[in-house]
C-alpha cells in the first residue's frame, strides 16, 4: 500500500473570498492546486454585498462563493471540505498539512486564507478574567496549565483538537460543546479519549476574583479549573502559522504579516484576506488573494527550475 502523501503545488487554507480568489489564479497558472476548508464558514457566505465594483445591486455571498468555487474547479483545483489542523515544514522545505480527518497532504506552497476568529463567549467574567485564566490559544497557553483542571468550549475543530493537545498536559480536561461539527475521525478521538465531555451543553459565567476559580454552565453545574479555553471556530490560521515562526504583526500581533507579494518572513508561506488585518472588505480580500495565487504559483516554478527534483509530481 502507497501512503506517501498527495503533494499539491499550492495548499489554500480557506474557502472564502480571498481563498478561492488565490486557487483561481494559482490554478490559471498551471500549479496543482488544493482548498481545504468549509465554505459555510466563511463570514461572507450569510452575507449580502453591496458597492462591490462592476456588479451593480446587492450581491448574495453564498453565490458568489459557489461561483468562484466553479471558477476555480473549471482550472483545476481541487476542494476538501474539511479543515487543517496541523502544518510542518519538512527537512525538503515542503510542508505537511494534517487534517481534521487525519489523512495527509504535502504542498511546496502554503496560502493562509480562512480568516480570523472574532467570537466572543460574552458571558460574565470572559472579560475580566482574559490572560488570568481565559485564553482564546491552546497552543500559546497550554503549557500554563500542566497537571491543573482546564474547561474548553466549542462544537468545531479548534475545540476538538485543543482538548486532545492538553491531554498532554493534563489529565483532566473538561470539553463543553452543544453539538460537534467536525470529521468522523476527530469525533472518534474525543469519544474514545480520556477527556470529560459535557455535550448539550455551553457556559454561562466564568467565576473567578484575581483568576479563573470555576465555570457555571447553563444547566447550573459548576466546574472548578483554573483555565478556560474558547475556541469557537476551526483550527485558526494564526495558531497554524505560528507553530511555523510566521511572524505576526507588530502592532497587535493579531494579523499575519506580510508584503506587498503577499509573503510571509518563510518562504513558500503567503496569505490573505481577513487574516493579514482590516479593513473587512470583500474587495481587498479577493485583490489579496489573487495576488497571493500569482505569487505561490510563481514560487513553486522557482522552485521546480533550481532543483533536479520536480517538487509534486
Amino acid at each position: 500500500m502507497n501512503n506517501v502523501p498527495k503533494c499539491y503545488d499550492v495548499a489554500i487554507i480557506g474557502s472564502g473570498p480571498s481563498g478561492l480568489q488565490a486557487a483561481l489564479h494559482a490554478s490559471r497558472a498551471k500549479a496543482s492546486v488544493m482548498v481545504l476548508g468549509r465554505m459555510k464558514k466563511s463570514s461572507l457566505y450569510w452575507a449580502h454585498v453591496e458597492n462591490y465594483c462592476c456588479h451593480e445591486g446587492t450581491a448574495v455571498g453564498d453565490e458568489l462563493l459557489q461561483q468562484g468555487r466553479v471558477q476555480a474547479e473549471g482550472f483545476g483545483a481541487v476542494f476538501r471540505e474539511e479543515d487543517a489542523t496541523a502544518v510542518v515544514q519538512l527537512l525538503d522545505d515542503r510542508f505537511r498539512l494534517t487534517l481534521e480527518s487525519g489523512s495527509i497532504l504535502d504542498a511546496q506552497s502554503v496560502i493562509f486564507a480562512s480568516g480570523i476568529h472574532r467570537n466572543r463567549l460574552n458571558v460574565p467574567g470572559e472579560k475580566e478574567c482574559l490572560g488570568r485564566g481565559v485564553s482564546y490559544c491552546v497552543e500559546c497557553d497550554a503549557n500554563f496549565y500542566r497537571n491543573q483542571s482546564v474547561v474548553v468550549v466549542g462544537n468545531e475543530s479548534a475545540a476538538v483538537s485543543g482538548a486532545l493537545a492538553l491531554l498532554l498536559y493534563t489529565p483532566e480536561v473538561h470539553l463543553v460543546y452543544r453539538e460537534l461539527a467536525v470529521d468522523e475521525h476527530l469525533q472518534y478521538q474525543v469519544e474514545h479519549s480520556r477527556i470529560h465531555k459535557h455535550p448539550g451543553s455551553w457556559i454561562q459565567s466564568i467565576e473567578g476574583e484575581t483568576m479563573v476559580r470555576e465555570v457555571v454552565l447553563q444547566s447550573g453545574k459548576r466546574i472548578a479549573a483554573a483555565g478556560v479555553f474558547i475556541e469557537l471556530g476551526a483550527k485558526g490560521a494564526v495558531e497554524l502559522a505560528g507553530k511555523l515562526g510566521v511572524m505576526m504583526d507588530a502592532d497587535s500581533m493579531k494579523y499575519i504579516a506580510v508584503n506587498k507579494k503577499q509573503e510571509t518572513n518563510i518562504p513558500g508561506i503567503y496569505a490573505a484576506g481577513d487574516i493579514c488585518g482590516p479593513p473587512w472588505q470583500v474587495a481587498k480580500a479577493v485583490g489579496e488573494g489573487c495576488v497571493a495565487g500569482i505569487e505561490a504559483a510563481s514560487f513553486v516554478k522557482r522552485k521546480r527550475a533550481e532543483t533536479t527534483v520536480a517538487p509534486c509530481e
